[in-house]
């Protein structure tokens, strides 16, 4: 029996276990969006393609678009987001970058530190937030006190001193707080595989420090860049437990809260389930877009 057979054997199983758990789980989204509703707004799934209802996904291919219903809460979850990976970036890169290169003998208690965040559940570690961010918490205190709350207010991020009052800059701000090591760590293993001879020969050729990080360095990590990128922007765009814990305000509300109004309390589920298929649609393309980048890197590499 070749390797290949003797692998496709122990990958049965798992491939069994997301087969039944995804797949099947999602064609059920997928018979609900295309479904209907009874007298009683009860889902109605249609199982058989043949039947399917396209009422649903057409009003929600129209709400999201310029004009829709929906349309306001798309652009703000693309603000939020694209503000929550810029600010994972800037601050994940230099984390990495001095765990990778620099952290010496304190390089497995760094290493530690970045993994510990997800010893503990995200749901605890965001209630910890709302308490320092709360009127009377010490963070909310501290803040003031450095008068961050009033910069913020300067320049229209945050609406008076109440961070928790419906405000979008501590639902970006919460956001960061609960990806960034998603961030960290594959940034972290990227860099951690450049080869120092590599760097040490871009010195030598007399690049200082700065052009043999920017020319060697960064183009070197960017398959890391791009898969911290993918890890924290996919789940951000379905996050809806951050706003709901840091706002619950309808000004700050997501995609992801959008979609949770329809399945869990609106009298519409199959136009939830719709509006699923259709941000499962747009992550993928991101998906696909990332695994082709990684590819085309990898053969660059190679050759």
């Amino acid at each position: 029996m070749t390797n290949r057979r003797i692998w496709g054997f122990f990958a049965a199983p798992g491939m069994g276990w997301l087969l039944v758990f995804f797949v099947v789980a999602f064609y059920a989204v997928v018979s609900v969006g295309f479904g209907n509703v009874n007298t009683l707004y009860q889902p109605i799934p249609y199982w058989n393609p043949l039947d399917w209802n396209f009422g649903y996904m057409i009003e929600a291919i129209q709400s999201v678009l310029p004009g829709g219903q929906t349309w306001p809460v798309v652009v703000r979850t693309a603000i939020y987001i694209g503000a929550a990976i810029t600010l994972s970036l800037l601050i994940g890169y230099p984390v990495a970058y001095y765990a990778s290169r620099h952290a010496g003998r304190w390089r497995g208690l760094v290493v530690v530190l970045l993994i510990l965040p997800f010893w503990i559940s995200y749901i605890m570690r965001m209630y910890a937030w709302t308490n320092l961010l709360a009127p009377d918490g010490y963070g909310s205190k501290l803040l003031s006190a450095l008068s961050i709350d009033s910069l913020l207010s300067s320049v229209g991020l945050l609406d008076g001193t109440d961070w928790l009052g419906g405000q979008g800059i501590t639902v970006i701000l919460a956001l960061v707080y609960g990806y960034v090591p998603f961030m960290i760590l594959p940034l972290f293993a990227s860099l951690d595989r450049i080869d120092q001879r590599v760097i040490e020969a871009a010195r030598d050729l007399g690049a200082p420090p700065e052009s043999a990080f920017r020319r060697v360095i960064l183009p070197l990590s960017k398959p890391g860049i791009l898969a911290g990128l993918v890890l924290v922007a996919l789940p951000m765009a379905g996050d809806y437990y951050t706003q709901t814990l840091m706002s619950a305000s309808p000004a700050t509300s997501m995609i992801g809260n959008t979609i949770n109004d329809y399945i869990q309390g609106g009298p519409e589920k199959p136009l939830g389930a719709a509006m699923t298929m259709l941000l499962s649609a747009v992550l993928l393309m991101f998906m696909l877009y990332y695994l082709r980048t990684l590819r085309r890197e990898q053969g660059e590499v190679a050759a």
